[in-house]
């Protein structure tokens, strides 16, 4: 294989060669749609034997992730794959990895939580498990769903870190949209997320520790302290795997992308596919003059909050776009990270939310348009009207 090779991809088959490049020990699933696919391509990358993972299948998803914690704790490279009810259904397990630092690695196709029951598309599954302490990266398109993958596995496997990282996609827009990416030659990928070494190893008798055990409140507070710390030390580490990722592949990443900002004075914050919407109705709107920017949140978990307030200053308005609901009548999660960073902001812009998307709801370059004239009349007459909107909706 060349360095880079040029192939057409769709989300899930990306995420499904980063897994075979990335060869895991062990890999524990239960099918779910639109993940399903990520490990079907897998499996028959086991049964090819291109890779030397154990792949466990499963009678849920709740079984899934407690295989997967197993064997992390066993001292494994583990990777898996959910969505929606399939997350939901792996929430309690999702707090344990956490306390146990293990560094798994799980793709997450983002579909709608039920009810009504809907297969499609929006954040709310990732946002519901926000909290969780795992490591969360969004990705716009089928190349960074690949590479993102990558990253995490050195993300959280570094030993400043130690905890579990997921990333993801938007379910069917890039799940199964297929997409021109590059691919990387398998032992270059290899060589950049290197050997894994574990912490610590359950089978390890000439080192016996316990794990999972009782913790009341004698340790179990600082037990939680520990892993907030760990989750301190993330950004650095995911800026130093960028800059190496960037040296080895030429492809660069940071804890978000600004596109037109370094002018933009009305500005949407936005996360995962709708951002390639957003750069075309941008792209049209710098065209008639209208200073518009955007800021892509790659990084959600940590949050970067003073990085996010410091790049937002110069602007006069700014709108979140939310592809959840928050259900507490204060707009969607994304709005109440944001809002919350530009508080201490010695400049803050006006902010207003928009949810947008909920069920695989479409959202296109006029809706985008439409966002940037709210802020343009925002901006110009200092006064917010309404905080929380709903695009595209019928009221």
């Amino acid at each position: 294989m060349a360095d880079k090779l040029i192939v057409a991809k769709t989300g899930n088959e990306a995420m499904a060669e980063a897994m075979r490049q990335i060869n895991p020990d062990v890999c524990a699933a239960y099918p779910i749609t639109p993940a399903t696919e990520i490990m079907q391509i897998f499996a028959r990358f086991v049964a090819d034997g291109q890779v030397k993972t154990n792949l466990v299948t499963v009678e849920s998803e709740h079984s899934a992730m407690s295989a997967c914690i197993g064997a992390s704790a066993a001292g494994t490279r583990v990777m898996t794959a959910t969505s929606s009810q399939g997350l939901a259904l792996m929430y309690e397990m999702l707090y344990i990895v956490a306390g146990l630092r293990l560094p798994i690695v799980m793709s997450d196709v983002n579909r709608t939580i039920s009810a009504p029951i809907n297969i499609h598309c929006d954040h709310g599954d990732t946002m519901g498990g926000r909290d969780a302490g795992w490591i969360q990266i969004f990705s716009e398109n089928a190349q960074e769903a690949y590479d993102n993958l990558i990253h995490a596995v050195r993300i959280a496997e570094d030993p400043e870190v130690r905890l579990p990282a997921m990333v993801t996609t938007d379910g069917f827009i890039i799940s199964h949209g297929m997409e021109t990416m590059e691919m990387y030659d398998t032992a270059r990928v290899q060589k950049f997320i290197g050997e894994f070494k574990p912490a610590y190893s359950v089978l390890d008798t000439e080192h016996p520790i316990t794990v999972g055990a009782i913790d009341l409140f004698d340790f179990y507070f600082e037990h939680k302290r520990s892993q907030v710390l760990a989750m301190s030390k993330v950004k650095p580490v995911i800026l130093k795997v960028a800059e190496e990722f960037n040296k080895e592949f030429k492809r660069n990443y940071g804890l978000f992308e600004a596109y037109c900002m370094d002018d933009a004075e009305l500005v949407i914050v936005v996360l995962g596919s709708t951002a390639g919407t957003a750069k075309v109705a941008i792209d049209r709107l710098r065209a008639s003059g209208v200073k518009a920017g955007m800021l892509k949140i790659r990084v959600f978990r940590p949050f970067p909050e003073k990085e996010i307030a410091d790049k937002l200053r110069s602007a006069r308005a700014v709108a979140i776009l939310d592809r959840s609901e928050g259900m507490a009548d204060t707009g969607g999660p994304l709005f109440a990270e944001v809002r919350a960073a530009l508080y201490d902001s010695d400049k803050r812009p006006l902010a207003v939310d928009y949810i947008y998307g909920l069920g695989g709801r479409d959202i296109n370059v006029e809706h985008i348009k439409s966002v940037y004239a709210d802020l343009d009349r925002i901006a110009r007459s200092k006064k917010i009207d309404k905080t929380i909107s709903y695009i595209n909706v019928r009221e």
